[in-house]
């Protein structure tokens, strides 16, 4: 047959023939296309939902200004915009506007199918008028001004407070009533007595804590030289020995709580002299003490630095502070504290475990029924919901072991000590809720390793474990510190199993103290991390914010604030993580995982 020449009309119709003969379908183009798709839509959901996150916690802590609303009916309103939004009001609520607005209001309605805008006004001064926030409606507003000199007071209790500076008292006594001179007095005293408050309350957590701490020790060796007594263990004669040290410890902590408290008695009745008079929208005078107060600043007055300055500030106190006002406003230095402690303890439980499981599974174990049994089930534990995990937690953790470690070194404990939540249980829990990931990972990360290697380790003499140990472990490490970092990701966020097994809404101490090295009150001493303790956490305090908080609207700023810091937390962990995981991975290439 002779060819067609290249450039005929016939040969390149045969040859378009033959390349559209293969359908779309059977090359998988459409499937490329979808699944490209699928990928792009689910990055993008999760971008959208960190820069919604990013802003919604950044924008909480910018100083806005105070506005001041006056409405046609003669209602005053000052405070802080939260939000604008659209919505259709009723016509009852129209009826109530005077008659010379009626008409028009109603006309302005009907060009916009009904709907308008209205502001949430952040008014504070709850402890006066017994709400935070109210609704304003654009065709109610008559006024909206901007006073020079109004202020936002951020209060340790009972919130914001929003008013005009009247007066300011020393000892009760005014002093100036020029709103000038009243603030340059506050910016003068205030910084004293904040640095007196933070005194005042390290006497009270650290000192009295420290002196609570030799009076509990004290009671509980004589209890349990009491019990010794009675069991024929003990001389009355040393019985009483420890009883007079134990009063003579007694008096001398007393003595000292004594004097920690004239202290705090002095601090407090120095920092009680100075008042800031407030006039509120609604022209009621209120006293606000130097103590009672975190930060005040002129809404209205603020430059551009200025404003750069509180924002700092007011991330310094959410990071550092304590928080207040029933977890709503303050600092989540506790929950940071917890968050970290307990996930890191976790880890310290869970990689060993994992990879002593994973290497018996892989390199000693035998193919059998009995290890596909143990691999599925292990890839089933994976599927059961985390808050199974925390029943299991509370019931054989806390009930029984930690019944078992009371009664023996606990007994004369008049409350328990390890039964009940606490971060060791807590990390237990959530070990063996995120030990398949680490065996998955590990297993995975051993089979990467080359079998040339081991045969070559054997052939030099070594041993199973020589081999294991020097060739087998330092290449797999990298595939190792990925289970580890999926295992920090999902512990640090899990909230359900917490619930159960140590998290809290409220913690007297902190399960990590430098103050207190000797750790548990008894035999069991644990260093500065004190494992018997219940702790806060940052996904717990999310939900509690969002769901039990008393006033959602309130809480609602520090439910993304929290969620951006525990977002930024988890992705710090897995940095560093990261980091050492890349440094193996450069160390050992031919072993990466």
């Amino acid at each position: 047959m002779t060819d067609l020449p290249k450039n005929s009309k016939l040969g390149t119709r045969s040859r378009s023939a033959g390349r559209r003969s293969m359908s779309l379908y059977a090359e998988g183009e459409p499937m490329v296309w979808l699944t490209g798709g699928a990928l792009a839509f689910s990055l993008l959901m999760i971008l959208a939902m960190l820069v919604y996150v990013f802003y919604m916690g950044f924008s909480n802590f910018w100083p806005q200004r105070v506005s001041k609303i006056t409405t046609h009916a003669g209602q005053v309103h000052m405070g802080s915009v939260s939000r604008v939004q659209t919505y259709k009001p009723s016509l009852a609520n129209v009826d109530r506007l005077p008659e010379a607005l009626r008409d028009a209001t109603r006309e302005q309605l009907l060009e916009t199918d009904g709907y308008t805008l209205r502001t949430l006004l952040y008014t504070g001064n709850y402890d006066l008028t017994g709400t935070r926030f109210q609704w304003v409606s654009d065709y109610e507003i008559d006024a909206r001004e901007y006073p020079e000199w109004a202020l936002l007071v951020e209060r340790r209790m009972d919130g914001n407070f929003y008013g005009m500076p009247v007066a300011f008292e020393r000892d009760g006594e005014p002093v100036t009533e020029s709103p000038g001179e009243i603030w340059e007095h506050y910016r003068e005293i205030h910084p004293e007595v904040r640095r007196r408050f933070r005194e005042r309350e390290r006497i009270r957590t650290v000192e009295m804590g420290r002196v609570n701490r030799r009076q509990e020790t004290a009671r509980r060796r004589l209890v349990e030289a009491t019990n010794r007594f009675a069991n024929d263990d003990l001389s009355a004669e040393e019985l009483d020995l420890v009883r007079q040290e134990t009063e003579a410890i007694i008096a001398d902590t007393r003595k000292e709580h004594a004097e920690l408290t004239e202290r705090v008695d002095a601090i407090n009745t120095e920092n009680r002299r100075y008042g800031l008079v407030m006039e509120t929208d609604q022209g009621r005078r209120h006293t606000l003490f130097f103590d009672d107060i975190v930060l005040a600043f002129p809404g209205n007055q603020l430059s551009l630095f200025q404003k750069v300055r509180i924002f700092g500030e007011r991330w310094r106190e959410f990071i550092f502070d304590d928080p207040r006002e029933a977890n709503m406003e303050g600092g989540v230095y506790p929950q940071i504290i917890g968050t970290v402690t307990m996930t890191l303890v976790m880890t310290i439980f869970v990689v060993p475990f994992g990879v002593i499981a994973a290497l018996y599974l892989r390199e000693y174990a035998k193919p059998g029924p009995i290890v596909s049994a143990v691999r599925i089930a292990i890839n089933n534990l994976a599927g059961v919901p985390s808050i199974v995990f925390g029943v299991f937690g509370l019931g054989f953790f806390c009930y029984i072991m930690g019944g078992y470690l009371d009664d023996w070194f606990y007994s004369a404990s008049p409350v328990p000590t390890y039964r009940g939540g606490g971060v060791l249980w807590a990390s237990l829990t959530l070990a063996l809720l995120t030990l398949p990931v680490v065996i998955v990972a590990t297993e995975e990360a051993l089979s990467a390793v080359p079998g040339s290697m081991r045969e070559g380790s054997y052939a030099c003499g070594a041993s199973k474990w020589q081999t294991i140990k020097r060739i087998v472990l330092p290449r797999a490490m990298p595939g190792i510190m990925t289970g580890m970092i999926l295992a920090m990701a999902r512990g640090a966020g899990e909230v359900a199993p917490l619930m159960l097994v140590g998290a809290v809404k409220l913690a007297p101490s902190l399960p990590f103290d430098i103050h207190n090295l000797s750790g548990t009150l008894g035999p069991i001493p644990t260093g500065p991390i004190h494992l018997e303790r219940s702790f806060l956490h940052l996904g717990f305090h999310i939900y509690d914010l969002g769901f039990q908080s008393s006033d959602s609207e309130a809480a609602r700023p520090m439910v993304f604030t929290t969620t951006l810091l525990l977002i930024t937390i988890i992705v710090l962990l897995n940095l560093t993580a990261i980091m050492i995981r890349t440094r193996l991975r450069k160390k050992f290439q031919s072993g990466a995982f």
